[in-house]
């Protein structure tokens, strides 16, 4: 389909797109429609920022009549908090002009909230698994109405160890359901979900999780350590006028926490941070403050970037480089988004070269390399887990799979203690034919002598 008047839907979302300014559909859109119109079961593959929401919410919505009913229809799963208010928002763009009632429910709120929102009734919910879960378990939300089940983000979900509340999800769902996926890959723990729950699935896909987007210029820099890359990270991010909306990616809250500090002293009110263990209200004014200008710098963690619809970013620095070399596909697809110019850059430490190389692989891309401007200041300093580990000599550390040296002993057969429970009756069964007791004392003496 070209064009949004292909598609058959109502004038109510014919009203909103137009609104919106939508006018050619994205490709996942287009092959999106008339299978989730089907009412097949569908996975759709696509990377991040080709407009998955609309792809699956537009058939829905089309598809969903008025009702007044309490009890939620749609059901949407999402990993995340700020994902599950993105959501909500999107929705309500695309309803504009109907009737529908979304409701968001997520973790780290008075739940007693979303009871009472619940107890209103909605159409769509929207919601993260864990609280999902807990709204079931009370009985607050009632699933036996739900005629379609969509899960965004599913390979983030696994990812983050949802497969359980997930699978207790699907069994307390009705049997005769729609059930519509979405994921930037395609890995074998999702086959298996698939094989487990869905029947007849259709798969649509759009890109290769490895493709490198065409509109996003890579860039790479060899930097021997943390603070060295601070260095490199602070000279790149003098330049307001090319660095003028620039996502930072680290590899955990430890380091996340350490960079904002560093960052800070030259930064100060420029720069933000969101990593899990920021409170709900703390992440979400981060995120608005950087969304809207008010922060040039926005500095987080994979799980919390994932999915979430940032606009116009300029540039993503991934100050450290990614393990997995798929996530190195989600980062750089926060910028370059609606075919928009975007640029990425890559730090890379000799231990990190190797997952360097295995995005360039997946990529069959060699990402240009950069020569380390000469005004950056070298660092000797290094982070604890950068520091060499100290063996003293007469107290080595013992390590994996050391052979025990010529100290080492066996124990002996009285120390090698076994917890078989109950010993102060097993010894006493042993010595003597039966348990002692009160009624006769000499009992188990004249057991004996026989």
């Amino acid at each position: 389909m070209d064009s949004f008047d292909d598609f058959k839907i109502n004038s109510q979302l014919r009203n909103a797109i137009t609104d919106l300014g939508f006018v050619k559909p994205t490709p996942i859109q287009s092959k999106s429609f008339s299978v989730v119109m089907s009412g097949i079961d569908m996975v759709g593959i696509a990377q991040t920022g080709t407009g998955k929401t609309f792809a699956y919410m537009l058939p829905i919505l089309q598809t969903l009549p008025f009702s007044k009913q309490v009890h939620p229809r749609v059901l949407v799963v999402v990993p995340t908090r700020e994902l599950v208010l993105q959501v909500v928002e999107e929705i309500e763009k695309f309803g504009m002009y109907s009737s529908i009632r979304v409701l968001g429910v997520y973790g780290g709120t008075n739940m007693n909230r979303h009871k009472e929102a619940l107890a209103v009734g909605a159409d769509i919910v929207v919601a993260t698994p864990g609280r999902l879960y807990d709204l079931v378990l009370c009985k607050a939300m009632q699933l036996k109405l739900i005629k379609k089940l969509v899960i965004d983000e599913v390979d983030v979900m696994l990812d983050l160890g949802f497969r359980f509340q997930l699978t207790n999800i699907f069994d307390l769902l009705p049997e005769r359901r729609q059930n519509i996926m979405f994921s930037a890959t395609m890995t074998n723990e999702i086959e298996a979900l698939i094989n487990d729950f869905f029947k007849g699935t259709q798969k649509v896909s759009v890109a290769l999780s490895g493709t490198p987007l065409d509109n996003i210029a890579q860039h790479c820099y060899a930097v021997p350590n943390f603070y060295t890359k601070a260095n490199l990270l602070v000279h790149l991010l003098q330049d307001t006028e090319v660095f003028n909306k620039v996502l930072v990616f680290v590899s955990n809250k430890k380091r996340a926490d350490l960079l904002f500090t560093e960052l800070e002293e030259f930064f100060k009110e420029e720069i933000c941070l969101i990593h899990s263990n920021k409170t709900q209200n703390y992440r979400i004014r981060s995120i608005r403050q950087f969304d809207e200008g008010k922060n040039r710098i926005l500095v987080t963690t994979d799980v919390m970037a994932r999915g979430l619809d940032l606009d116009k970013i300029s540039h993503v620095i991934n100050f450290d480089t990614p393990t997995f070399p798929e996530n190195y596909m989600h980062r750089i697809g926060r910028t370059g988004r609606a075919k928009e110019e975007g640029t990425s850059f890559l730090f890379y430490t000799e231990n990190e070269k190797e997952d360097k190389e295995s995005i360039e692989e997946l990529m069959e891309f060699k990402i240009p390399e950069e020569e380390l401007p000469v005004s950056i200041e070298i660092s000797e300093k290094l982070t604890s887990e950068e520091q060499p580990k100290i063996i003293e000599g007469n107290n080595p550390t013992k390590n994996a799979g050391d052979v025990p040296g010529e100290s080492f002993h066996e124990k002996s057969d009285k120390n090698k203690q076994i917890n078989q429970g109950g010993s102060y009756q097993r010894i006493i069964k042993k010595k003597y034919s039966k348990p002692k007791t009160k009624g006769d004392k000499n009992y188990n003496k004249r057991n004996k002598r026989k």
